[in-house]
This record gives structure tokens, C-alpha cells and sequence, in this order.
């Protein structure tokens, strides 16, 4: 290969990377615009979270049908695969709305 083909080589190269440098970061999700709510949020809400896909929300809307309502954000350390790193990045994004008082039945 010649001088003047191993520049065009390297240039192609370089174009190529940033082409999908590029196309990652489009693919990047916003966090929700509003704090979710962890007792109500759907698994497609949880997805929006960041570091939060598809299984790990699939995961926390099941703890929370078995074991019942999260009691405060850090009960989320629960949860296989969320870290207390991970945790402080989701807490701004994450509530666990007081509990409604329970109904006299009379």
C-alpha cells in the first residue's frame, strides 16, 4: 500500500469512529422529567432512569408486588445490581410517596 492510500485508509478510519461516536451518544436516554414515584412507576417509567433497563426494572416492579411497597429510595439497595454508586445517581430522579393512612373500617 502506498503512502497516499494508507492516509485515505486511516482517514476512512477515523470518519468510521466518529460516525459511531456519534450514533452512540443519539441513543442516550434523558431521565424522566419529573421524580418517579417507586410504589406506582411502571417497568417503561423505571427504563428511563439511568442505568435502569429492561430487566432491572422488570425486577423492581416484582419485588415490589411480592415484598409490598418500598419504604424509603434506599430500599432499593435490594435490588440486584443496584450499588449504593448507582443508588446516588437515581436518587434524584426517585421518590417513595408516604403511604396513604389506613381506611376505619366501621
Amino acid at each position: 500500500m502506498g503512502r497516499r492510500q494508507t492516509q485515505i485508509a486511516l482517514l476512512l478510519g477515523i470518519v468510521c469512529w466518529a460516525a459511531v461516536l456519534v450514533a452512540g451518544g443519539q441513543g442516550r436516554k434523558q431521565p424522566p422529567a419529573t421524580t418517579l414515584d417507586l410504589n406506582t412507576a411502571t417497568v417503561e417509567q423505571l427504563q428511563q432512569l439511568p442505568g435502569i433497563g429492561p430487566t432491572t426494572a422488570k425486577t423492581i416492579v416484582r419485588f415490589r408486588e411480592k415484598s409490598g411497597p418500598f419504604r424509603r429510595v434506599e430500599d432499593l439497595l435490594v435490588i440486584r445490581g443496584i450499588t449504593k454508586a448507582k443508588l446516588e445517581k437515581l436518587r434524584p430522579y426517585v421518590t417513595v410517596a408516604p403511604a396513604l393512612p389506613a381506611r376505619n373500617r366501621s
